[in-house]
């Protein structure tokens, strides 16, 4: 058969998909919810995934009668897109073909580039959508650190298992020099690891990945001046709604963001990490204060006054059933409530998440396999495909191939990831 894959490149593929699950390192991670994809291709790679309910209880004594107290529930769902296309294309003439070596090491390095990539928009959506912040005003040094990462999290009510956390080189060593010092002992696995391969493991409940590229998150600029009017007038909360109306009938809503208007954005740019005086967290089932200010995120700068945050200010202010379902946040009504950013000095955005924050979508390419170009295609345990392709241009005697990847990456839930920044003033 024309173009067919000699034996030693089925070997080389098999190879090289072999060493592109592997280095899948954070998609090990995250979830993965598999789509339809002729229904992906009808809708435009976009499906609506839906967000966890979140229920609210009252008080029922035996025989009262509750009919007064039937709520409504509201359905909130976030748009997930198989996005990224990745593909690495190379050629070989008919005289480097003679060095089966050369064709492995070029497919590594397309399996590589390719598992690269699919890390890093993991990375990129917890980094810059994670709303939940740590601010360390030291360089990283152990336990303590991970542990606030473990507090932010129970205090608003995410759960506690399937926790990791993905940190810089730096960082991460920083933490294994602490293991391999404060718990130093002949025969300590744990520090032992630490000192041995600079490995940290199981800390605070979290799984720590050590990543060779991270986000780094620039200093604030925004200065310390500007507010926000946070009194019930000023209407800078958010109302959860399912779908709203708009011309040819109703459209699904994304309650991950919201827009509120403030003194001023000069200098506010996209990823800066902000508090506001008089909003306090709250535990996002219970609903009690956690005592601490809320988190938020600079998703974009829409003009001089008004800009997108996440998450969206869910303070009940106005009462209504969604937002007493899905409230975040307790306000004191202020007409200049501060805005303090947490983000002052430039560092590594070191992200974290709960499993079910995150998803993976695998997609798939119908390539035909009578077209007159080899194809070969494999699937990881997680559903991502790899397909490689071979065509032979006989006027050259050239061979190009190609290896591609289809999928998508959606944080689901802001506030069940976030970030942690270590030496901010």
């Amino acid at each position: 058969m024309a173009n067919s894959f000699s034996k030693e490149e089925r070997v080389a593929f098999e190879n090289i998909l072999e060493g592109f699950q592997d280095a899948l390192v954070l998609s090990r991670n995250v979830g993965v919810y598999t789509t339809d994809q002729v229904m992906m291709e009808r809708t435009n790679d976009v499906i609506w995934r839906p967000m966890p309910y979140i229920s609210t209880s009252i008080d029922a004594a035996p025989g009262t009668d509750i009919a007064a107290d039937y709520k409504n529930f509201t359905q909130l769902a976030v748009p997930s897109t198989i996005g990224f296309s990745k593909a690495v294309p190379f050629t070989m003439n008919a005289l480097e073909l003679r060095d089966a070596l050369q064709e492995d090491r070029l497919g590594a390095a397309a399996k590589n580039k390719l598992a690269s990539d699919i890390n890093v928009a993991i990375m990129n959506t917890a980094a810059l959508q994670g709303t939940l912040v740590v601010k360390r005003t030291a360089a990283a040094s152990g336990y303590d650190d991970v542990a606030q990462a473990d507090a932010i999290m129970n205090e608003q009510g995410v759960p506690d298992y399937e926790r990791t956390l993905a940190l810089s080189s730096r960082d991460y060593n920083g933490m294994a020099n602490d293991l391999s010092k404060a718990s130093r002992s002949f025969g300590n696995e744990k520090s032992d690891s630490a000192y041995e391969r600079s490995r940290v493991g199981m800390v605070a409940g979290f799984e720590t990945l050590k990543l060779d590229y991270a986000n780094r998150i620039t200093a604030a600029a925004g200065g310390g001046a500007i507010t926000i009017d946070t009194q019930n007038a000023a209407t800078n909360y958010l109302v959860p709604a399912a779908t709203s109306n708009a011309v040819g009938g109703q459209i699904n809503v994304d309650n991950r963001y919201q827009t509120v208007t403030v003194s001023s954005t000069t200098n506010v740019a996209a990823g800066d990490a902000f508090t506001i005086a008089g909003v306090e967290a709250v535990h996002h089932i219970t609903k009690q204060s956690t005592g601490q200010l809320k988190t938020f995120r600079v998703i974009s700068v829409t003009n001089g006054t008004t800009m997108v945050i996440s998450p969206g200010i869910i303070s009940n202010q106005v009462a209504s059933d969604a937002s007493a379902q899905y409230q975040n946040c307790i306000v004191t009504p202020a007409a200049a409530a501060a805005i303090v950013f947490l983000n002052t000095t430039t560092a590594y955005a070191n992200p974290f998440w709960q499993r079910d924050a995150l998803e993976l979508l695998p997609g798939r390419y119908a390539v035909p396999s009578d077209a007159g170009t080899a194809v070969m295609r494999g699937t990881t345990d997680n559903g991502i495909e790899l397909v490689m392709q071979k065509f032979y241009d006989i006027n050259t005697m050239t061979t190009k191939y190609r290896c591609d990847t289809l999928f998508g990456v959606v944080n689901k839930q802001p506030e069940m990831s976030g970030i942690m920044l270590f030496g901010q003033v």
